[in-house]
């Protein structure tokens, strides 16, 4: 199988993988760099970072990559700065925009202001076609098997074949894809491009602590589970203490509030415990991963999963 170049807008990437924006400060300007300059499209994760931090990242990516390569941002529409995230990745002329956890008409409007490809993510043909007719350079559709916040219990491969039958712009598909076969079988359903967060996450270039990264390749299938995120949503996790609580109900709230999502439960702060994970607290950080993520078992350079993807595709 040979893999088929991803055009999404003026944008063409060699490559169409997409590392997945993962917050809060996994995916930064190293990890989004070293993904562009292997042909594919490097995300860095804004939400949860201060506007001059993100315009830092951004700068530094584009250092790294010589100016090449397709550099985007991943927001989280929850959070309460998401408007002036993408306003000021658009501002430093970010090459892509990608939105999740919820829905934004607002996010259109800054495209076509600062002509930046918008790419929202979806988990229904109805959120499909409503991105495409309000100008969506693409989508990323994504199944009940990724990592995060789930807009769906459905299965990526369910869902991928109606949606990539109604609309007309590149479809990417996101959910469970840690190899090179199930990269394959996602583009035989008919995907333009395939994201990929848990396998980022387990690379060198990643931002997450040792003691995170240790935790990804320790872990069992069993380990994977379903939280109440206070954004509104399902999240998709590592079976850990804090995620104990959390599924008990008897995780402590939080006694003060940095008021940064638009609408919280305040069952915890989740700013607050990704935080801790991705600096190495695995017992009371919240530790998001994709259904297949016990199915890594190495920390590999992002050249080196590349290499692999390619020749395991290759020989299907």
């Amino acid at each position: 199988m040979k893999l088929p170049v991803l055009k999404i807008g003026d944008l063409t990437a060699e490559v169409p993988i997409i590392q997945g924006g993962m917050a809060i400060r996994l995916s930064t300007a190293r990890l989004a760099a070293a993904v562009a300059q292997e042909g594919g499209i490097g995300l860095i994760a804004a939400s949860g970072m201060a506007f001059d931090e993100l315009r830092k990242e951004i700068r530094l990516a584009r250092k790294l990559t010589g100016g090449k390569g397709i550099i985007g941002i991943n927001a989280m529409v929850a959070a309460r700065e998401f408007l002036g995230l993408i306003t000021t990745a658009a501002e430093e002329k970010i090459d892509l925009i990608v939105a999740g956890a919820g829905f934004s008409r607002d996010i259109f409007a800054v495209g076509r202001e600062h002509n930046v490809a918008v790419v929202p993510i979806v988990s229904s043909v109805k959120l499909a076609k409503i991105s495409e007719k309000l100008g969506a350079a693409a989508i990323v559709v994504e199944g009940t098997e990724a990592g995060g916040h789930l807009g769906t219990q459905q299965s990526i491969k369910d869902i991928l074949p109606d949606i990539v039958k109604a609309v007309n712009i590149p479809v990417i598909a996101a959910g469970g894809a840690t190899d090179g076969a199930a990269v394959a079988e996602l583009f035989k359903l008919g995907a333009s491009g395939v994201q990929m967060g848990s396998r980022f996450a387990a690379s060198e270039e990643s931002n997450g602590a040792p003691a995170l990264k240790e935790l990804y390749l320790k872990m069992t299938k069993e380990d994977v589970v379903q939280i109440d995120s206070p954004v509104g949503y399902k999240g998709r996790a590592i079976l850990n203490p804090f995620a104990k609580q959390v599924l008990e109900g008897t995780q402590p709230r939080p006694r003060t509030c940095d008021n940064c999502l638009k609408q919280c439960s305040r069952s915890f702060c989740i700013i607050r415990a990704l935080t801790r994970a991705q600096q190495g607290d695995v017992e009371t950080g919240l530790v998001f991963t994709g259904a297949n993520m016990w199915k890594i078992k190495e920390i590999l350079p992002v050249k080196e999963i590349f290499r692999r993807l390619k020749e395991e595709i290759a020989k299907i």
